[in-house]
């Protein structure tokens, strides 16, 4: 590996870190990155989404290990997410008008998760969290996974705000649900890459290793060690990053 193929390692175990903490993989990020680092086109959406499955995997035993993998909740968000991620990941439409759109989105949550921080311990223990209905599960995952395949990301940037906002689930609860999904929708968009997975960089095993010891951090952090408003702040941090990538890249 080259000096910049250690810079981009330890960029991967920054991000891994930071975004598996709330229940997410880090695809936005590792894209970002990648694009910073000038990487040819064709293997960046690839090589985030390989990234993002073993960290969504290591997230999934960890927080499943503690008890906060609700899967009852997350399931039909999955079923409905997978096949719309794996056929969106086919299309090739212009970027520009919706990667906007999702970029003031994000931004907007990223600024009322900040702001509600403190609260939210108390609004979790005050009992107003319930699960969706099954419609809405199915509906919203349908949603997520169409925009997760077009935008080569794992959707969790996408269903965690969702669920805190519309109190489907408490803080932990949403990062272990968050992970299943973004494991889910990170194999359909992997396979529906599948003719560029013949350029998946050499450099790959490598930075495997450096996103896997940034999950087994994160994941500390997001399993008690952080507050439940440390943990709301730190994924406001994780959308600021993704609008971002969206806006700009």
């Amino acid at each position: 590996m080259t000096p910049p193929d250690f810079l981009l390692a330890a960029l991967f175990f920054l991000i891994a870190t930071l975004y598996s903490s709330v229940g997410h993989a880090g695809a936005s990020g590792y894209i970002a990155a990648m694009a910073l680092m000038s990487m040819p086109a064709a293997v960046v959406k690839p090589t985030a989404l390989a990234l993002n499955i073993l960290v969504a995997g290591i997230g999934i035993a960890r927080f499943g290990m503690a008890g906060l993998v609700p899967w009852r909740l997350v399931l039909p968000f999955v079923v409905a997410s997978v096949p719309c991620a794996y056929f969106a990941a086919r299309l090739q439409l212009p970027a520009l008008w919706y990667q906007r759109l999702l970029a003031v989105v994000l931004l907007a949550a990223a600024v009322q998760l900040w702001r509600t921080a403190g609260r939210a311990t108390s609004i979790e223990a005050s009992g107003q969290v319930a699960a969706p209905p099954l419609w809405a599960a199915l509906l919203a995952g349908a949603a997520i996974g169409g925009v997760s395949g077009l935008t080569g990301t794992g959707g969790a940037i996408f269903l965690t705000p969702l669920l805190l906002f519309a109190h489907w689930a408490p803080t932990r609860m949403a990062a272990g649900a968050s992970v299943v999904f973004v494991l889910g929708n990170s194999i359909a968009g992997l396979s529906g890459t599948a003719a560029v997975l013949d350029r998946l960089p050499p450099q790959l095993p490598g930075w495997l290793a450096a996103v896997a010891l940034g999950a087994l951090l994160g994941t500390q952090f997001g399993r008690g060690t952080l507050p439940v408003s440390g943990l709301r702040r730190v994924l406001a941090v994780v959308l600021v990053i993704a609008a971002g990538k969206l806006a700009l890249l």
